[in-house]
C-alpha cells in the first residue's frame, strides 16, 4: 500500500471510513465553487469518485490519495495524480490536484500535500512531466501551483463547462525537490 509522511500529513490509498467524510467535503458549496459547474456532490456521487479514484490507482499505479491529519487522524481532503481526461488536448498527460475541506484552508495542507504528490509522481513513479489545471480566477490554487514551482503553460476552455483553464506544467529538469 502507498503512503507518503509529511510532517503533518499521511497521504493514503481511499477506505470506506473515508466516505463520510469526504461527502462531508463535497457538500460544502464553497469547496466546490471551482469544480467542474460548481455543484455539490452527495454521498453517491462521492462514493462514485472514490470508486474512479481507486480504479485509476489500480489501472495506472498512481492516483489521488485521502490526506489525513496526522495530529487528530482527521480526513482533510484529497491530493494525488490523475490522468485529465475530460481535457482531450491536454492528452496524453498527467495532472496534479486536490481538495480539502474549508476548515483546513490557509494552514498550508495543501501545499504541503500537493509537494510530496509531486515528489511522488517525478521521483518514485519516474513521470517526467506534471501539468496543474485550475480555473483562472482560482487564487488559492493559482497559489498552491506557483509554491510548486509550475510554470504557466497556456489558458484553455473547459470542453465540458465552457471556464476558462490555466494550465501549469513541471518537468524532472526543473523540479528542485
Amino acid at each position: 500500500m502507498t503512503e507518503i509522511h509529511t510532517p503533518r500529513l499521511l497521504l493514503r490509498r481511499w477506505d470506506e471510513d473515508d466516505l463520510p467524510a469526504l461527502a462531508d467535503i463535497n457538500a460544502d458549496p464553497d469547496v466546490m465553487r471551482w469544480t467542474g459547474d460548481g455543484s455539490v456532490l452527495d454521498l453517491e456521487e462521492t462514493a462514485d469518485e472514490i470508486e474512479r479514484w481507486e480504479e485509476e490507482w489500480d489501472e495506472e499505479g498512481f492516483g489521488l490519495f485521502a490526506v489525513e491529519l496526522l495530529g487528530s487522524g482527521e480526513l482533510a481532503g484529497f491530493t494525488g495524480l490523475y490522468v485529465p481526461e475530460d481535457q482531450p488536448e491536454l492528452l496524453p498527460a498527467v495532472a496534479i490536484g486536490w481538495r480539502l475541506g474549508r476548515q483546513f484552508w490557509g494552514q498550508g495542507y495543501a501545499s504541503e500535500a500537493a509537494h510530496a504528490s509531486l515528489e511522488f509522481a517525478l521521483q518514485d513513479r519516474g513521470l517526467d512531466r506534471v501539468l496543474a489545471i485550475a480555473r483562472v480566477g482560482d487564487e488559492a490554487s493559482a497559489n498552491v501551483i506557483r509554491k510548486l514551482g509550475m510554470v504557466p503553460e497556456k489558458v484553455t476552455t473547459d470542453p465540458r463547462y465552457g471556464h476558462q483553464l490555466a494550465v501549469h506544467s513541471i518537468d524532472l529538469t526543473e523540479y528542485a525537490g
